[in-house]
């Protein structure tokens, strides 16, 4: 659910699935069952919704500035109620440490970097908020194992990992025409936009690989090249395809601020540093915006967007991934609960790559991998240095 910023009801829908969230602490206290499908969740509201907030620029603004803001009736343009901008803003935040929601959607940011402004505004997401288009309209999503690139010798395999691009988003093209919709409105903007979604999973594992922290310059710096890279190569495919097929129905009344959009693409990935982990990639995306950016200003492209960083919850776990979508682990150790009974440990194996890649030797590997199997964490493992 979204709801934006200026709508009377959005305190309210701030603090809507905190307070549930606390029935069910008192429920789980009171005794009742806390997993996932037990009495204290089933017996609360809004489990089953990811909460978002649609803000503006003007209200990130007056949180700056310490400014008040109005939320607006929808029938009538008036002013309902008129609150300090960082109270709403603090409401959210203690809201979304509680129980992660809501989350936050840059209504202004979203629709400046949106190729096909003509043909109308992007006002909202799917439920989990990683593809945005225009109204009633869909995207196939398709995502990469990033580990499966990772060579021996820790340096990607580049060329295989474009050719896979290609290979991905020429399939995603096809699939367009061939899948069925649930409305006849979302069917007519697939097949006029052709809006694909092109992602990866398994990037904390590949971080982790390279020992590489997450929260860290030189891992933003890594995962900032290799999403360039899949995003540039994947238009530089539309392009081609555009070349061949034609490109999407309304590219033409779109031309301007498509290729605008391309250009704020290059603009960004120009404040990408060189660094010695990265710049072999670096180089391949840079080959990649540039083509991309020649042959689309000369045939257009085929697919009004093509790439989206899904969370690839469940399906990592079928590609063989240690860690969903751009995520780090959540554990070295997880326990899941399968839905019809059981449960099944998940052990991260990428743990003993990253060691090495660090310096440990082998029997120092073994003692840390021999603690995290006995007590299903690292922390307090002997021999692990406190910066690792």
């Amino acid at each position: 659910m979204i709801l934006n910023v200026d709508h009377p009801d959005i305190l309210e829908f701030i603090r809507c699935k905190a307070k549930e969230e606390k029935k069910a602490w008192a429920l789980i206290e009171a005794g009742y069952d806390g997993s996932i499908n037990g009495e204290a969740y089933s017996s609360v509201f809004f489990q089953n919704s990811n909460n978002s907030v649609r803000v503006t620029d003007k209200f990130m603004e007056a949180i700056k500035n310490n400014n008040s803001w109005e939320t607006i009736a929808i029938t009538t343009g008036k002013v309902v109620n008129k609150y300090k901008a960082g109270f709403l803003f603090k409401e959210m935040a203690k809201a979304a440490h509680l129980c992660g929601d809501p989350g936050l959607q840059f209504d202004s940011v979203i629709n400046e970097w949106h190729t096909c402004k003509n043909s109308g505004r992007i006002e909202a997401s799917n439920p989990c908020s990683e593809y945005m288009f225009l109204n009633d309209s869909a995207c196939n999503l398709a995502s990469i194992n990033l580990m499966k690139f990772n060579q021996f010798d820790g340096q990607i395999d580049l060329e295989s990992f474009k050719h896979t691009v290609d290979i991905m988003l020429t399939a995603q093209e096809i699939l367009v025409d061939m899948s069925g919709y649930p409305t006849d409105k979302i069917a007519q903007n697939s097949f006029d936009f052709r809006p694909l979604g092109l992602g990866y999973a398994n990037l904390g594992a590949l971080l982790m690989s390279k020992g590489l922290p997450y929260d860290s310059d030189a891992g933003r710096n890594f995962a900032a090249v290799i999403t360039a890279l899949m995003t540039g190569e994947a238009y530089r495919q539309s392009a081609v395809l555009a070349k061949e097929m034609g490109p999407f129905k309304y590219w033409s009344k779109n031309r301007e601020s498509f290729l605008d959009v391309i250009a704020k693409h290059q603009t960004a990935f120009g404040g990408v540093e060189s660094q010695d982990n990265s710049q072999k990639i670096l180089l391949e995306a840079d080959s990649a915006w540039q083509e991309a950016a020649r042959l689309g200003e000369r045939y257009g492209f085929r697919n009004a967007q093509v790439t989206v960083l899904a969370p690839t919850g469940t399906i990592g776990f079928l590609m063989d991934c240690d860690t969903t979508g751009i995520e780090p682990d959540i554990a070295l150790v997880k326990y899941k609960w399968l839905s019809e009974g059981g449960m099944i440990k998940i052990v991260n194996r990428t743990v003993k790559q990253a060691l090495e890649n660090l310096g440990y030797n082998n029997q120092e590997v073994e003692k840390i991998l021999a603690h995290i199997e006995e007590t299903d964490t690292i922390e307090t493992a002997a021999g692990l240095k406190a910066e690792d």
